[in-house]
């Protein structure tokens, strides 16, 4: 009843709506800093945010109305801090689960937390983990997806919105909903140890897995095929009968 009791909290419960705020993740980051505490499964959803982040503090493009962002809070203090990268995988899991029905099997998750159809970028997902004592006290799980976009700005390279590729407009409000429910599953699987299920969906669901492509590391570019992701998060990429694993930024992608 407990884990049934914490997707409901996700999904229907805690939702703060911001008219504009410069970052979703840096909002809850600050309810956190308060003396209160904070439940589990609040989310904090921005009609319109201004400086919304990416990955290694990349700016990320965000237009009013139109775009899809929000922040989630999870307090996996269960998790061991070096299994920390399931967080990504549940969290992208969450986004391909609610998003595949619409799109179908051009859907894919680029490591290790973009969300893309065919070679164009729908969104991302950053998150952000607090650490005290060896162990995870909260993890604030910022996602970004383009909805309802016409076009984008020329400083946003690769781009897709759903609106794009389906020619419809989706509620916002409903697909963040959907989108938590099917984190919150995935959240219970997590707590629950079931890590090789999660580990698989997560590679059955990757971008380029098995395929041929065209790497950049070390000012090298090469050519190669990922085939796996270790458990803390390394991309595997076989190149000439030898596997070598990349942190995130060692590795670029460049084309198939």
């Amino acid at each position: 009843m407990q884990n049934n009791k914490f997707s409901e909290v996700i999904v229907a419960q805690n939702l703060v709506t911001l008219k504009e705020v410069d970052s979703t993740n840096t909002f809850l980051k600050k309810l956190l800093s308060n003396t209160e505490p904070v439940n589990e499964g609040t989310v904090i959803l921005a009609e319109s945010q201004t400086a919304g982040r990416g990955q290694q503090l990349n700016r990320w493009y965000s237009s009013a109305n139109e775009s899809l962002a929000f922040s989630l809070l999870l307090l996996p203090s269960f998790l061991p801090l070096e299994n920390q990268f399931n967080l990504i995988r549940i969290v992208s899991l969450g986004v391909y689960d609610a998003l595949s029905p619409l799109v179908g099997k051009a859907l894919k998750i680029k490591w290790p937390n973009d969300i893309y159809i065919n070679d164009l970028k729908l969104g991302g997902i950053l998150i952000e983990n607090q650490v005290q004592g060896g162990k995870i006290k909260s993890s604030v799980a910022g996602i970004g997806l383009n909805i309802n976009q016409h076009a984008f700005p020329d400083w946003v390279p690769n781009a897709v919105s759903l609106k794009q590729i389906l020619h419809k407009d989706y509620d916002l409000k409903a697909l963040m909903f959907d989108i938590c429910n099917h984190i919150g599953q995935w959240y219970i699987k997590l707590k629950a140890g079931d890590e090789s299920q999660i580990e698989e969906a997560y590679l059955n669901t990757l971008y380029w897995l098995n395929k041929p492509g065209s790497f950049k590391a070390q000012d090298a570019i090469f050519g190669g095929t990922i085939t796996g992701v270790s458990k803390t998060g390394l991309l595997q990429v076989n190149c000439n009968g030898v596997t070598a694993e990349y942190n995130l930024k060692e590795i670029e992608f460049l084309n198939k």
